[in-house]
């Protein structure tokens, strides 16, 4: 095979790789200026090709009846296709522990799409949520600025639009840096985010917090006094942002050793208690003053006239012309706004200490905001450090079955009252935090926001709230509680197996209990049955929930009940999907291959049996390989297989090898005689019936017109295999592998945009687009990255990195798509299921890299 193109894929052409060194900027990350625009208009899929409706319109009936139900029952459908998130090429790096809920970041600096509510994400961009500089020189203010996102249609008296020029952001998950430069004033910002994330922690890193630590640098000849105010608003930027009730609260708080002074925002979240709070930290030379409330909806004079006057704010409740308790827009009569003034009076007369503010009517909003100042004198350089927390400890899904505690509770209780406590928390950790995250990335040189839920099961005794304990769950489970996290942000499943699979590599290397937690959920959920009946949307075919010994597609929906309610995918039935037995088989060697922990691989045993005892039935003709049936039963749930598929089959022939393995070790001589035999029979079947001798077909069948295709995914089997520390060359040939790979390569890689792509899920054998299906056509970030780290297992470093790059360059360079991956995006600018798992398959890349090269690490 002739060698790659030759493209220039180096960071120095590179669009968003550091081309510059900025001091105390790390020179690895994703870097833009505010000025950055995406060029590529995109959109989410909605327009198959016409060859592909026929199939769909059945489909379509059948979905539109369960989407209008549930409209009805006020819930939102598992996939919501009729409200699909449109292209928003804003995102930076997100704020916050895992599984505590999120709060997303833009790069210019916005506060967006939050995730507070479990499972849901909401779209949104709060312009009050923002960070505001003021210069003062000889006691005169000189400048003024809001240093953070765009002017909305409220706060018009506040001054907006920093240079875009003078504005660099720069981010290495879970921390950014953005460099403001103001040379009129020779003055240089740059605030450092940090996010208490880092490997093989499972405390600080289920914590809600992040720090944002402003370093002022003074490079001009006179002395500068500096302000920073950081103001926030309650709510996530919906509705539901205005409805009665909300309050804040100013506190000090010396917990941890750390004096900090803040604002709480009271609010309730589809009535669930959640309180943020803000805070700026004590330090010699720094003054900080707060601001109980301003009015969001309002102009934003009163604060900014206030800040103007001596670059600080006036404390907590005093005069505030925009924020009236109830909404006076429709009070026309002047008397009646005298008594209302006349009730604001008496209401502060009962209101509780320490200055709490009156509680909001509806229709209005309340925000806070917190403000240090120093001076900064020439030459010098000042550090104000902030912290934003949110405290929601008990959480429920839309069922309201059970309530549950977000894993920090344990830490910091179920009482609602934590944001001073952990405001100190975070602004004494930090430096702590900052050192782990540089021990993990220096050697190496990683997202919060997918939806992940880190519970524990919630009681209530003697009226309070508290853990639930059962003796029946297993020891991980009880240590380190349930861990849950979305399929996408707008396919909304919790730990969806078949993709889980590609994702999970993250979690063995990065949080291994939690790897272990997920796989006894979901154990469980092999073991149980649930016959509720239900009409599928596909076909039309009826059947149940959840049938006994099959691995669920996913363990439920948060618009139901999670845990309890398995399987809230109902396009198709997936007890006999080909692929989810076989890996749950194999993650299981892979993570006892990876822990060494025995007495996990003997709870997974009996499991293990069922669930490959289930699959064997899928071998209709006694060859020993299973066949699919022609319709979709497997992940890719668009693009049947017919017979005996290079997939499947791959992936059945690896777990039969690993279940081989895992009946030694645990004593069962009977099972590996029998699964050996069949294993014997397999692996020539499997030979005989796909390799072409460039690669192995699509499928066995001879009728559907896409059976020798080539498929980017054609090797996962094999890549599991030896990714577990497993070598069979009788079942997967290197040569076989090799020449593969090989083909892959050049079609499905190099044969799209010069290879600037990723990998294509399917080719025909001339090169040319698998147009059968609508995923055929699809670029797959998760199997791109899954077939990158094979091929670095293999050697062929040149050709995995080609390929993983493509992934990138599409995803964070051309097409916008930066911090909210796709699953798939296609040649023609449509993408499908933002921020998905499976593309957290890039740290089997890592995994790769570690077990096959260390020698690369070590250099």
């Amino acid at each position: 095979m002739p060698k790659p193109q030759q493209i220039d894929h180096t960071p120095e052409a590179s669009i968003t790789t550091p081309k510059e060194d900025i001091a105390n900027v790390p020179k690895f990350g994703w870097r833009v200026n505010f000025d950055h625009e995406c060029k590529d208009k995109c959109d989410p899929f909605v327009k198959p090709r016409l060859t592909h409706i026929p199939e769909l319109i059945g489909l379509s009936y059948r979905y539109m009846k369960v989407w209008i139900k549930h409209k009805r029952q006020g819930r939102i459908m598992f996939i919501d296709h009729l409200n699909q998130v449109t292209h928003k090429p804003i995102y930076g790096c997100p704020i916050g522990g895992i599984g505590c809920g999120t709060i997303g970041r833009g790069y210019r600096g916005e506060f967006c799409r939050f995730q507070m509510v479990p499972g849901i994400y909401e779209h949104t961009i709060v312009p009050a949520n923002s960070f505001i500089l003021c210069i003062r020189k000889n006691n005169k203010t000189v400048y003024q600025k809001v240093l953070t996102g765009g002017k909305g249609k409220h706060l018009k008296s506040w001054e907006w639009g920093f240079p875009r020029q003078n504005a660099t952001y720069h981010a290495l998950y879970p921390r950014s840096w953005t460099v403001y430069d103001i040379p009129e004033f020779n003055l240089k910002l740059t605030c450092r985010q940090i996010s208490p994330i880092f490997p093989n922690d499972y405390k600080d890193t289920s914590f809600p917090m992040a720090v944002f630590v402003w370093s002022v640098e003074n490079m001009g000849q006179e002395s500068l006094d500096i302000s920073i105010t950081f103001t926030f608003k309650n709510g996530r930027g919906v509705k539901e942002d205005c409805n009665p009730g909300n309050w804040t609260e100013p506190f000090e708080s010396e917990a941890e050793g750390q004096k900090v002074a803040g604002m709480m925002i009271r609010q309730n979240i589809r009535d669930m208690k959640c309180t943020y709070g803000i805070a700026g930290s004590f330090k010699n030379g720094v003054d900080v003053s707060t601001k109980s409330q301003f009015n969001p909806k309002g102009s934003g004079q009163d604060l900014w006239e206030d800040l103007s006057d001596d670059g600080k704010l006036k404390s907590a409740t005093d005069k505030n012309k925009d924020q009236p308790i109830v909404n006076c827009k429709t009070l026309c009569s002047v008397m009646l706004k005298v008594l209302l003034n006349i009730l604001q009076f008496l209401l502060n007369l009962v209101l509780p200490s320490k200055e709490r503010s009156a509680s909001t009517g509806k229709g209005s909003e309340i925000g806070s905001a917190v403000c240090l100042y120093t001076t900064v004198k020439p030459g010098d350089k000042e550090d104000l450090e902030f912290t934003l927390t949110w405290d929601m400890p008990v959480v429920h899904f839309k069922a309201r079955k059970h309530k549950y505690l977000r894993r920090y509770a344990r830490w910091f209780g179920s009482s609602g009252d934590a944001c001073p406590q952990l405001c100190s928390y975070a602004l004494k950790n930090y430096p702590m935090w900052e050192t782990k995250i540089e021990e993990w990335q220096n050697p190496i040189l990683s997202n919060n926001d997918g939806g992940s839920l880190w519970l524990d099961m919630a009681e209530e005794k003697d009226g309070q709230i508290q853990r639930k304990i059962s003796p029946t769950e297993p020891e991980v489970i009880q240590e380190y509680g349930k861990f849950g996290y979305l399929e996408g942000h707008e396919y909304r499943m919790i730990n969806t197996y078949d993709v889980h699979h590609y994702a999970s590599f993250a979690f063995i290397m990065l949080w291994p209990k939690i790897q272990l937690s997920i796989q006894y959920d979901m154990a469980t959920a092999v073991m149980s049955e649930d016959t509720t009946p239900i009409v599928f949307c596909m076909e039309g075919n009826r059947g149940i929930y959840k049938t006994k010994n099959a691995v669920p597609h996913d363990l439920g929906d948060p618009e139901d009940e999670p845990w309890d309610k398995v399987n809230a995918y109902i396009v198709h039935p997936t007890h006999d999907w080909k692929d989810l037995n076989l890996k749950f088989i194999l993650q299981t060697y892979r993570d006892y291959s990876q822990t060494q922990d025995t007495d996990y691989l003997k709870d997974m045993y009996i499991v293990c049996q069922a669930v490959m005892e289930h699959a064997r039935q899928w071998d209709t003709d006694g060859d020993g390989l299973i066949e699919n049936g022609g319709y979709a039963d497997q992940t890719f749930d668009a693009w049947t297989m017919t017979g005996v598929s290079a997939y499947c089959g791959g992936l059945w022939l690896a777990a039969l090898k690993m279940y081989i393995e895992i009946s030694r070790i645990v004593g069962n001589t009977e099972e590996m005689k029998k699964y050996a035999e069949i294993l014997d029979k397999g692996k020539e079947a499997f030979d005989k019936k796909l390799w072409n001798g460039s690669y192995y077909n699509y499928d066995s069948s001879t009728t559907s017109g896409h059976d020798d295709s080539v498929m980017a995914d054609q090797l996962a089997g094999h890549w599991f295999l030896r990714a577990s520390g497993m070598e069979d060359a009788t079942i997967f040939p290197p040569t076989h592998v090799k020449t593969a790979l090989k083909t892959i390569f050049k079609n499905n890689v190099m044969g799209f945009e010069n290879g600037n792509m990723g990998a294509i899920n399917g080719t025909r054998p001339d090169g040319k687009m698998d147009m059968s299906s609508v995923q055929s056509e699809e670029f797959w970030v998760g199997v791109t990255y899954a077939l990158a780290a094979n091929m670095i297992q293999e050697g062929m470093l040149d050709e995995a990195f080609q390929t993983a790059w493509g992934a990138y360059h599409t995803c964070w360079e051309t097409y916008g798509l930066q911090f909210q991956t796709p699953e798939a995006y296609m040649l023609d600018r449509n993408y499908r299921s933002l921020g998905y798992m499976r593309p957290l398959c890039v740290w089997a890349m890592q995994w790769a890299l570690e077990k096959f090269h260390p020698h690369l690490m070590k250099s």
